[in-house]
């Protein structure tokens, strides 16, 4: 399942591109794994999925990243999200999201983050459920 499942692309240019996309989906990605209202898992299957078009060595890089790869190859191949981690992800992101209501005095605002919130809380708890 480390291999990608798609041939890289032969025009340059489309390659280069989908490799800075892939590279700006890292960055993200791992910015999201400290603030838990921007979505890591998203982010990282995107530059998975950017660097099995662009960089072979870039996609093998990530899908096998100590900390990131697991979050990556969990969802390539079907495994699901650990209970714990479930649970954790929806305290974090109902606390910031509870606190930055709170916090910002425009509704349309407000009611943008519950609707991102309440999307994310569904979208998660449809994920398979790992026993972990």
């Amino acid at each position: 399942m480390l291999e990608p499942q798609q041939r890289q692309t032969r025009n340059r240019v489309w390659r280069y591109v989908l490799f800075a996309c892939g590279c700006l989906s890292v960055v993200l990605g791992v910015i999201g794994i400290f603030l838990p209202v921007l979505p890591t898992t998203p982010f990282l299957l995107l530059a998975a999925a950017c660097f099995a078009r662009s960089s072979q060595r870039f996609y093998l890089w990530l899908v096998l990243h100590p900390r990131l790869g697991p979050w990556v190859r969990d969802y390539l191949e079907g495994q699901g999200i650990p209970r714990k981690g479930k649970v954790w992800t929806l305290i974090l992101m109902w606390s910031s999201i509870s606190f930055s209501i709170w916090i910002v005095p425009l509704l349309w605002v407000r009611v943008f983050m519950l609707i991102s919130a309440v999307c994310v809380t569904i979208y998660i708890l449809k994920q398979k459920t790992r026993a972990l």
